[in-house]
């Protein structure tokens, strides 16, 4: 349970941490498609606040956050955590490397507080010069990438529909564009889905109806059944505006390996987003429709990636479906009502630099 070394301090108790570490921002859905691979960017300081009252006679009380870091894609700086914790650390889990915020309370009665801010930098990134052949490449190196997880089979009515809509296709990249083309065809963004979607394959193979958790574990799940390496993105939007509130801004997207070249992202939730709201039809929204797959906005920021969780230090409670929101834990009870975790008093805050 070492936590964390190289860009980061450990403070104890009071103590502030000051930190260097980079952030991606997530975007709205009405960009034309830019001409450059890197066409616009945003700066912004993030603010998380958290009051984790309740229950007031607990002994320990543990948290962990999502934790953004620096990376190809984003910058962060100026980080700084500061509470009346009793210890508090950033933490990599093991099997997926995420890195987390983990603060914990014994014995403190009444408000247990924690304060993160952070200075992020966020460019919009776009890939349209991929190479027409692929490589080999060993698929052993990606088999977490090409693993089913609990609530994303990769047998069964996955494995037949994948084989439907790749029938032909022989190439990472022609059988991610067909299952991408197939995601925004004939799903939809259902808006009474709570937080970003649960992502249980089977059940939305049937509805077909979710937000972006929804929709892109669908991706990953036929990417992987048609023996793409595949993967979700989890993290936050920047909210249009000078400033808001962003407690309710998580978003993710997809990524899946071109041999030869690397990840490329994908998001066909944000396509069917923009029909939804935009009340446009799927061809009206064909500029979109071209612009994610292979790009994302400069309104993003990633947290990390993975399914079934186990954190570190390791929680009491099951694996988590997937860390894009806070996890709390009372006397190794969990705190969360789900996992969103909208009861545990946090919000999350920006302004645009």
């Amino acid at each position: 349970m070492k936590p964390l070394t190289g860009s980061v301090s450990r403070p104890v108790g009071k103590t502030g941490l000051l930190v260097s570490a980079i952030l991606l921002s997530v975007a709205f859905l009405l960009l034309p498609v830019p001409r450059s691979a890197w066409a616009s960017e945003r700066t912004a300081l993030v603010t998380v606040s958290v009051n984790l009252a309740s229950p007031p006679a607990a002994e320990t009380v543990r948290l962990w956050m999502p934790y953004p870091m620096s990376d190809g894609n984003q910058e962060i700086t100026d980080i700084r955590v500061d509470g009346n914790f009793t210890r508090q650390g950033v933490y990599r889990e093991g099997d997926f490397g995420n890195p987390i915020l983990f603060a914990e309370w014994k014995n403190v009665p009444g408000k247990r507080t924690m304060t993160y801010a952070f200075r992020v930098v966020r460019k919009e990134l776009v890939t349209r010069s991929l190479p027409e052949k692929e490589l080999s490449y060993s698929r052993e190196e990606f088999r977490k990438e090409l693993a089913p997880a609990a609530v994303v089979p990769t047998d069964g009515p996955v494995e037949e529909l994948a084989g439907r809509i790749t029938a032909g296709k022989t190439t990472n990249r022609e059988k991610a564009r067909a299952i991408y083309d197939w995601i925004v065809d004939n799903m939809r963004r259902d808006p009474n889905t709570k937080g970003c979607g649960l992502g249980e394959v089977e059940g939305l193979l049937s509805s077909l109806g979710g937000k972006c958790a929804d929709l892109h574990s669908v991706f990953v799940a036929l990417a992987r059944a048609a023996g793409v390496p595949a993967r979700e993105v989890f993290g936050i939007r920047l909210p249009k505006g000078a400033e808001g509130d962003m407690t309710k801004a998580q978003h993710c997207w997809a990524e899946w390996y071109l041999p030869g070249y690397g990840w490329v992202v994908a998001d066909p939730a944000d396509v069917r987003k923009a029909i939804l709201e935009r009340k446009i039809t799927v061809e009206e929204a064909r500029p979109l429709r071209e612009y994610y797959f292979g790009a994302v906005d400069e309104s993003r920021i990633a947290f990390g990636t993975g399914r079934d969780l186990r954190l570190n230090p390791p929680q009491a409670g099951p694996p988590l479906n997937y860390f894009m929101y806070p996890y709390a834990e009372a006397d190794g009870k969990p705190m969360n009502e789900d996992l969103f975790g909208f009861n545990l008093g946090y919000t999350i805050r920006f302004k645009e630099l």
